[in-house]
């Protein structure tokens, strides 16, 4: 047998709960519904909700790829453009692991939705250099032996270099605070700031130092 409060009595004062789910479903629906009509009014381009292609500027170059507006720009790199030097470690912009630059300036790629880097410069650590001919930075977390499983080696690599390009001769503290956001869990931040500080020393911390 029901219980007494299990029944839908729409005769008696107040709202029902049927009343309620049904006003909630609608107030739901209509405001969703003015999210898109508003967007467009904006003239904002409305995606989805399947996957839809997507132009980026990766690394000086138009890429195109096509995903669910939900995609990251973090999975749109590694999953569909193979640029798998940004690292998907704590997927909620708390670790640095991911760091792109953005216009010049370092994000977490796992916070931006690929849709929003459209029209963006984006710069991932596989443009900075490569084990041939590495950035002096490189060069420096190398020599400095900055780095132990290097997983968050990347990361650190892209941040530096944006605080490099800001401030080409910073403090101890200003290399701290600038590389704040990238998290080492193996604990190399020593040396690390070492790398950095060596770099800083020479007069393109950003040019490719030939090896060999």
């Amino acid at each position: 047998m029901p219980h007494p409060s299990d029944k839908d009595d729409d005769s008696g004062p107040g709202v029902s709960r049927r009343t309620f789910l049904k006003t909630a479903g609608v107030g739901a629906a209509a405001s969703s519904l003015a999210g898109v009509a508003i967007s467009q009014a904006a003239g904002a381009k409305v995606l989805g909700p399947g996957p839809v292609p997507l132009t980026l500027k990766v690394n000086g170059a138009a890429r195109t790829v096509t995903v669910e507006p939900r995609v990251t720009l973090l999975r749109a790199l590694r999953n569909h453009l193979d640029l798998t030097g940004a690292k998907e470690i704590c997927d909620r912009g708390a670790c640095g692991g991911c760091t792109v630059l953005f216009d010049g300036e370092p994000i977490a790629s796992c916070l931006m939705l690929a849709a929003d880097a459209e029209g963006h410069e984006i710069t991932t650590v596989e443009a900075l250099g490569t084990p041939e001919a590495m950035s002096p930075l490189q060069a420096a977390f190398v020599e400095a032996d900055a780095l132990q499983c290097g997983f968050c080696t990347p990361g650190f690599v892209v941040a530096s270099t944006a605080l490099l390009r800001k401030n080409s001769n910073p403090t101890l503290e200003e290399v701290k605070d600038g590389l704040a956001g990238n998290i080492c869990r193996c604990g190399t931040y020593s040396r690390v700031f070492e790398a950095v500080q060596k770099a800083a020393r020479t007069t393109a911390p950003t040019r490719p130092v030939k090896r060999g």
